[in-house]
């Protein structure tokens, strides 16, 4: 009996790429960028499983061109929203996905955006690049204290947590908030509930966004979350770049309404070089960068890699999505 048939959609670190070769007869895309939609189709005819990365987009009709033999979509990513979960669990197929393996390394990036914001550090290197640093000078470039402020952060999850414990370190004020409105999440964090929002918004100096992006979340920082906030408060998002309503946060940049934005990602994604957000000394800008450490991605190859052998051989992946079709299988 030949090995089960499985399509990569890009190259990840070998730890688990060299897994997912030894055990399945494994077609891998190459190229820097996604497969064009129409090539994604083609490949995966008639596979058993497919290793997806956020940026592809997982629909029925994927699911369709791979066919009945096709068991589960594991991505290499904590967050699933680039697939159809409600579309794969109707047709019997198994999400999987790597959670935790990114709490800590995000947590720290988030905390390294939430500190360059602060100090307007990537201000201060365009400062010296361009030639203007000519003395010192006791009122240019004046930031933020992080210690003592009060750190708001929107998402309690696992990533919230580990923020929380980072602004510990820094004697800061925890405020938190769960759009799902549980109640205890932060309390051994050392963190408050706000019981709104605004609440949150119009208290804290930093927010730290931590949510999944879903109909409940898509552009939960609009214009109105925004005024809500203090005209010296940070935001920052390492979550998913559309709970954020780009437009909205552009005008509040330009005008004042924020001091400053630190965003991992963006909406869209990647962000336009010429994009007005672009345009703003008070926007910092990294490329999805939050689990870019070589133990983090390591360790994601490896569980997306797990995820995908265990599915394509009759067995049930350990990091499932969508457990509720378990019984459509039996």
């Amino acid at each position: 009996m030949g090995k089960p048939k499985v399509f990569v959609t890009r190259i990840i670190p070998e730890a688990g790429l060299g897994k997912v070769r030894e055990a399945c007869d494994a077609r891998v895309w190459e190229g820097r960028f996604p497969p064009p939609r129409e090539e994604l189709l083609e490949q995966v005819r008639g596979v058993d499983g497919i290793l997806s990365l956020l940026n592809d987009r997982m629909d029925g009709a994927v699911m369709d061109a791979a066919g009945d033999s096709l068991k589960i979509v594991s991505n290499y990513a904590v967050g699933f929203d680039n697939i159809d979960v409600p579309g794969a669990t109707s047709r019997g197929i198994l999400v999987g996905n790597t959670p935790g393996a990114v709490t800590e390394t995000t947590a720290d990036l988030a905390f390294a955006l939430l500190m360059a914001a602060a100090r307007r550090l990537m201000e201060g290197v365009d400062f010296i690049r361009a030639g203007r640093w000519e003395t010192f000078e006791p009122l240019v470039l004046l930031g933020r204290d992080v210690h003592g402020a009060v750190l708001g952060i929107i998402g309690m999850g696992r990533i919230g947590r580990a923020v929380a414990r980072r602004a510990r370190g820094f004697d800061m004020e925890i405020l938190y908030h769960h759009p799902r409105g549980e109640t205890k999440a932060g309390e051994d964090v050392g963190a408050k509930r706000c019981g709104t929002l605004d609440e949150l918004l119009e208290k804290s100096d930093f927010v730290s966004l931590h949510v999944p992006l879903n109909a409940e979340t898509r552009h939960l920082i609009d214009g109105a979350a925004l005024r809500k906030m203090k005209k010296t408060a940070v935001l920052v998002n390492t979550a998913r770049g559309a709970v954020v309503d780009p437009e909205a946060l552009y005008e509040a940049l330009r005008d004042g309404v924020i001091a400053c934005a630190a965003l991992d990602v963006t909406d869209p994604e990647p962000l336009p070089r010429d994009h007005k957000l672009m345009s703003l000394p008070n926007c910092l800008v990294v490329p999805h960068v939050g689990s870019a450490s070589v133990a983090t991605r390591e360790r994601m190859a490896v569980m997306a890699a797990e995820n995908l052998i265990a599915a394509v051989q009759g067995d049930i992946p350990k990091y499932l999505v969508n457990p509720e079709v378990l019984p459509r299988r039996r």
